[in-house]
Parts: structure tokens; sequence; C-alpha cells
């Protein structure tokens, strides 16, 4: 009877790659990890999303909601961002690439319409809103999505231009300034430093001249203090920040500043509870959306603003080294995609944070992924689901098979 050895001598190297093609990779085909994250993220904002608006029907304003009726609108807004980040999972990368600079162009039509009589709505005193009868479309929060597509675009096709001033960055900055332009007259100055922020950071991460990027960094630095200095209700919150407590500050500018800070120290290490929370009972204007972290102190406490603290942390971090890699395997345009996704998250996290901690001046920026709003939701996953394409495409490269 025949029979066959089960290895042959001389040949240990030659089974062994047969042995590892043979193998499966153990590699997953996405990071789960990373859906977890965002997961956890948008369904604790919905909770709490649903707790800092319960009490809301008591006041005049909202006295034709029901108690549920921003959990209900939350709900559907994730369910809605969760269809448009498996649509925009299904987009290999090169098409964002090729159609980056459409997009810029379309999204600053969008930007220009909300001047518009009838299309353009007015809430809270900006016009930063086109309606679409079922909700309103915030052209600003796409922009922001569309800037890291069109930036990581520019700096590719410009590589050999970077050291340039007039051929590689005034082009650049002619169409943030446009952009900037159209976001102050809404007015919306925080979207427009958090555009600006994109746009440098993969500016810079595209090898821009590094004394050109710190002189255009002062520049701006410059410009935004004097748009504060020549805006009399700018000018007068930048002073109520520095000295909230002060009675006539307490009761007017500083108003939101000084309760928020008032519903952190309530909440002191574990918080007062979920539902606990006394400043959301009209004391704290905004509690389910700029200041939602505010809330979260207050009724998790200090343990439970370091969780979330440390969720988006990790996943900056991941958006980082996804990019890291793509970079690492040629992938420059992906690799810039995924670092602007970061920076965009980074700098957003970072000011409303530092805005609910008294850090920073108070802006009208919400947490990303938490906060209450449907057009903020849909396009953090919008972006995050480029960014899960992105490691995908990585993943497949990386296992020699083709995008």
């Amino acid at each position: 009877m025949a029979f066959q050895l089960p290895f042959r001598f001389g040949s240990s190297s030659g089974s062994t790659a047969i042995d590892s093609r043979a193998r499966p990779s153990k590699m997953m085909e996405y990071d789960q990890l990373l859906v977890w994250v965002v997961l956890i993220l948008m369904l604790l904002g919905m909770v709490m999303v649903y707790s800092a608006s319960i009490a809301l029907p008591d006041s005049p304003k909202y006295a034709a909601y029901k108690n549920n009726y921003f959990l209900m609108r939350q709900a559907i807004f994730i369910a809605i961002a969760m269809l448009a980040a498996l649509f925009t999972f299904r987009i290999p990368v090169a098409t964002w690439q090729r159609t980056a600079p459409y997009l810029f162009i379309a999204t600053l039509v969008l930007l220009m319409l909300v001047f518009i009589p009838g299309l353009g709505v007015v809430v809270n005193g900006g016009k930063r809103w086109i309606t679409l009868k079922v909700f309103n479309f915030q052209p600003s929060e796409l922009m922001k999505v569309v800037m890291v597509l069109y930036a990581a675009d520019y700096t590719v096709r410009k590589q050999e231009y970077m050291h340039k001033l007039t051929k590689g960055f005034m082009p650049m900055a002619l169409a943030v300034g446009f952009v900037g332009m159209l976001l102050l007259l809404e007015p919306d100055l925080g979207a427009f430093g958090v555009i600006v922020c994109i746009a440098m950071g993969i500016l810079f991460l595209g090898g821009i001249n590094a004394i050109w990027f710190g002189g255009i960094g002062a520049m701006l630095v410059t410009i935004f203090v004097t748009i504060i200095l020549l805006s009399p209700f700018r000018r007068a919150r930048l002073f109520a920040y520095l000295n909230p407590w002060e009675e006539g500050n307490a009761q007017d500018k500083a108003y939101q500043l000084t309760h928020s800070l008032i519903a952190f120290g309530r909440g002191e290490f574990f918080g007062v509870g979920l539902g606990g929370s006394l400043e959301k009972l009209h004391y704290l204007p905004e509690a389910h959306t700029d200041f939602l972290m505010a809330v979260i102190g207050e009724e998790l406490g200090l343990a439970g603003v370091l969780i979330v603290v440390a969720m988006f942390y990790w996943l900056i971090k991941r958006a980082f080294d996804i990019g890291r890699q793509a970079i690492a395997i040629d992938q420059t345009f992906a690799g810039l995609v995924a670092k602007g996704i970061g920076l965009w998250l980074g700098v957003q996290t970072f000011i409303n944070m530092g805005v609910n901690l008294g850090l920073l001046p108070t802006k009208g920026l919400t947490l990303p992924l938490m906060s209450y709003g449907g057009t903020g939701i849909v396009i953090n996953c919008v972006g995050l689901a480029i960014l899960l394409r992105i490691d995908y495409e990585n993943r497949v490269l990386m296992r020699g098979g083709r995008v």
C-alpha cells in the first residue's frame, strides 16, 4: 500500500511557504473595534440627549413637543446616518479622489443657498440651514468632510509645488478664504475655525514649507483676533469668558458657561445619577446640543467624562494610525484623508469640550456623534465610513489583493 511521509527532508522552507499560503489570514475585513466605539458614542449620546431634553416641553418655546420628541428624532437621525455610512463604505477611495473638486464646488453652492429667502432658515440669529421640510440641512457640516477630501486631493495633485507660495499655497488659501467669507456671513465662526484647521493641517502633513506655514498660521490667528475685536458681541463674549463669575457676566454673556461649570461641579466623581441633573431644568441653555458634555459631567461625573474623553482619544488616534498605514503602502491621498478626518473630529471635540469646561470662549459647536442634530450625526458617520473604507483597502492591499 502506498503511503506518503508527513514531511520531506531538505524542503522545510517550501512546505512552510505552502502552509502559509494555505492557512487563512487572521486579519479582519474591517476594524470591528472602531465600529463599536462609534456605536457606543452614538447610543450614549442618544441616551444623554433624551435626559438633557426631557424637561424642555415645560418651557413655552417647546410646549407643543412631547417629552420624547428629541429622543425619537435623534434615533431617526442615527438610523439615517448608519444607512448613509453603509452606502458610503461601498464607494472606493479612488472615486472620492476623482470627485473631490466637484464635491467642493457643489458644497460651495449649498453654502450660498442659505442666503436665498425661502430656502435659508434663521435659527437663533444665524442663517446656516436649508429647509428640507422634514428637517433642516446645514451645509457647513458637509463642508467639513468635503474640505478633508478636497485638501487631500489638492495636496496630492500639487505635491511638486508645495514649497512654492504662488502655485502651492495661494490657490488653496483663496478657496478656504471664500468658504470663510460665506461662513462669516451666516455667521458661523466655529465651523470656519474647524475648516481652517482641517485645511492647514492637511497642507502641513502634505509637506508645505514650514516657514510659510508658521507665518500663515500667525496671520490666521491675527485675522481671528481682529474678527473678534471688531465684533461687539464676540468681544463681549471673550471678556465674559475671562471673568465668568463677575455678576454682570454671570447673568449675561457668561450665563451658559457659569451653569456649565456648576453642572460639572455638582457631578463630582461619579455624578448625581442618570436623569438627576438640575442644570438641564431650564438653567443651562442648549443642554442637548452644544452643552451636552456638561450634562454628562453632572449625571455621570468625572468617571463618565473620562470614559467619553478616552473613547474620543482612541478614535482620533486610530484615524491617524490608519492614515500612517495608508501612506506606508503608497496610498497618499487615502492617508491624508484618514488623518484629515482625525483632525476634524479632534479639533471639533477639543473645542466643544473646552467650551463646556471654560477653557475656551463660548462657541456654537456640537460634540461629534453625541450632540442632538441630524446633519452633524449623518456627516460624522459619512466621514467615519470613509475612514473605515480606507482601513479596508489597506488590509486588502497588504494581503496582496486589488481594490
